[in-house]
C-alpha cells in the first residue's frame, strides 16, 4: 500500500484505493438517469463556497453530486497544522456535505503541496470517470493560490483523457465527454471569468451560510491568516464573530449577483432584478460544449 494511502487511514481522512470501480467511503449513485455532478476544489472549503448553493438545488431534486478538495488543507490555520488540522477539516466538511444533502471526499495530498504531476492525473480522471460525471466544475487555471492554479490545470488536463481507453486502463473510459465548468473569480489575465450560465440560490441561501458556518476552522478563526483575537473564548463573542461571517458571505453572494445581473436576465427573464444570491459557472472549451437547450438539461432549476 502506498504511504500516503497509510497516512489516509491514519487520519481518518476519506480516500479511494485506485482501480477498484469505487470510491471508497463514498455511496455510489445508483443508475437512475439522474445528473452525476463532481466539484474539484483545492481545499476543504474551496467547492462549498463557491458551488454549495447550486449543489443543494441539484440535490433537493435527486442528482448526485461528489465534492472533492485535492488536498487535506493541512496547513490552513494560524495555530493547527498536520495531520490534527487535516482532521478537524475533515470534519467540518462532512458536516457542510450533511447540509447540503451531498457526498464528498478529501485526497490525502499535502495543502500547499499539489503539482500537476501525471499520478494526480489519473487520480482525477479515475474520480470523473468512477463518478460517471455529467457535469465536472473547478478552479480556473488563473488564480492567487498555487493549489487553485494546479487543480484547474489538472482537471483541465483530464477533460480529454477521460474519454481515452489506454489511459488509466484499468478503469472504463466515459463515452461521452463530460462538460466541465469554472467557477468564478476576478482575475483579469490572461482573460476574465465569463459566466455563461447563472443559477438563482436564494431558495437553498440559507442552507449554503449553515453549512459554511460550521467550518470554524477556515472562517470564524479566519485560517491561515487568522489569530487568537478573531475569534473570541466566550459564547457571546463567538455568537458576533460567526453571525459576522454569515454576513459577510451573504454579502459576497449578493456582490456577485450584481457583478452578473445583465446574464441573470437571460436565464430569468423578468425576474432577474429580484434575485439577490446567484451563483455562476464558465464553460471550459476542453469538455463537451452545450447550447442553451442542454444547459437548461444540467441545470434544471429554470422552470
Amino acid at each position: 500500500m502506498k504511504p500516503f494511502l497509510v497516512v489516509g487511514l491514519v487520519l481518518g481522512l476519506v480516500w479511494y484505493q485506485p482501480g477498484f470501480g469505487a470510491i471508497e467511503g463514498v455511496v455510489m449513485p445508483p443508475e437512475d438517469g439522474k445528473l452525476r455532478i463532481i466539484c474539484f476544489g483545492a481545499h476543504p472549503d474551496d467547492c462549498e463556497i463557491q458551488a454549495a448553493g447550486t449543489a443543494a438545488l441539484w440535490a433537493r431534486q435527486g442528482h448526485h453530486v461528489l465534492f472533492v478538495s485535492v488536498t487535506n488543507g493541512d496547513i490552513g490555520h494560524w495555530r493547527e497544522a498536520g495531520g490534527p488540522l487535516a482532521l478537524r477539516r475533515k470534519v467540518e466538511v462532512r458536516q457542510a456535505h450533511q447540509i447540503l444533502g451531498i457526498q464528498g471526499v478529501i485526497l490525502d495530498i499535502h495543502d500547499g503541496e499539489l503539482l500537476p504531476t501525471v499520478e494526480n492525473r489519473r487520480t482525477l480522471v479515475r474520480l470523473i470517470r468512477e463518478w460517471k460525471a455529467d457535469i465536472v466544475i473547478s478552479h480556473r487555471p488563473n488564480d492567487y493560490h498555487p493549489d487553485h492554479r494546479y487543480t484547474g490545470v489538472l482537471v483541465q488536463d483530464a477533460a480529454y483523457m477521460v474519454t481515452v481507453p489506454f489511459f488509466v486502463p484499468d478503469v472504463t473510459p466515459l463515452k461521452k465527454n463530460p462538460v466541465f465548468f469554472y467557477s468564478p473569480d476576478r482575475f483579469q489575465k490572461p482573460a476574465p471569468f465569463h459566466p455563461d450560465v447563472v443559477i438563482s440560490v436564494d431558495s437553498v441561501m440559507d442552507k449554503k451560510l449553515d453549512a459554511l458556518g460550521v467550518m470554524v476552522s477556515q472562517f470564524a478563526e479566519g485560517g491561515a491568516n487568522g489569530s487568537e483575537e478573531l475569534y473570541p473564548a466566550d459564547a457571546a463573542g463567538q455568537k458576533k464573530r460567526q453571525q459576522a461571517v454569515r454576513d459577510g458571505f451573504q454579502k459576497r453572494q449578493k456582490d456577485l449577483t450584481e457583478r452578473f445581473r445583465t446574464e441573470l436576465e437571460g436565464w430569468y427573464p423578468g425576474k432577474a432584478s429580484s434575485i439577490q444570491h446567484a451563483e455562476a459557472f464558465e464553460i471550459c472549451e476542453y469538455g463537451g460544449q452545450p447550447n442553451k437547450t442542454d444547459l437548461k438539461r444540467l441545470f434544471p432549476f429554470f422552470d
